[in-house]
């Protein structure tokens, strides 16, 4: 009996956008759910990139896939993603959760500093994540370039996808300014548009994206 083959179901509208590796996580984000976006992949590198494009680059307009349709479906011709040297990395480092957070964009190119804000006391990495995105997105929208972004944190991408820093740490007065500044992101996600591509970094194949601190 042949082995069933593992896929890989990306979740665009959900209950919890992301990517799944079973058919039943997936179900229990999309069944009921008004105006479900979603698509299964055959390899995890093709559903990452399909999850950071959205969902419009795989389903037809005014097209949403039932149960049935998605077990069935996938993609197949999906050239393997290569990192762009015209374009910015960001990332963000921090010592202890909550702790010492600080963040910074690079060009990938030249590997030169183009921003790096911080430290700030009580953060997380993930709020420094989509602090560095949304931070790259309004620097290169200044400077009226569509340069892409790469992020190695797939929380923080979803969390800019949906403009809200979905984060669990807790307000304090140590992290005020933090919190100010994820205020003034959200704000600026909602009234600003941008052409730029907002695409994960693939550690495993091409190592540590060039914003690293380099403190692993």
């Amino acid at each position: 009996m042949a082995e069933k083959k593992q896929k890989f179901y990306v979740v665009w509208v959900g209950a919890t956008p992301g990517i799944y590796l079973t058919w039943d996580e997936c179900v229990n984000q999309v069944h009921g759910f008004p105006n479900a976006k979603f698509k299964a992949f055959e390899r995890y590198e093709e559903a990452e990139a399909a999850f950071v494009r959205g969902y419009e680059n795989y389903i037809s307009a005014g097209k949403t896939q039932s149960v049935t349709d998605l077990l069935s479906t996938c993609v197949s011709n999906v050239p393997h993603l290569k990192p762009e040297l015209e374009a910015i990395a960001v990332d963000a480092a921090c010592s202890g959760n909550p702790g010492k957070m600080e963040y910074q964009g690079v060009y990938v190119r030249g590997r030169q500093q183009l921003f790096h804000v911080g430290p700030f006391e009580k953060g997380t990495n993930n709020v420094g994540e989509f602090l560095a995105i949304v931070h790259g997105l309004a620097f290169l929208k200044q400077r009226g370039s569509s340069l892409p972004i790469y992020s190695d944190s797939a929380n923080a991408i979803s969390w800019v996808k949906q403009k809200k820093c979905k984060t669990k740490l807790e307000p304090c007065e140590q992290n005020r300014e933090i919190f100010n500044l994820v205020e003034r992101a959200e704000k600026w996600l909602n009234e600003n548009e941008y052409p730029n591509l907002i695409i994960k970094w693939n550690t495993k194949m091409w190592g540590e994206i060039p914003a690293d601190f380099g403190r692993k």
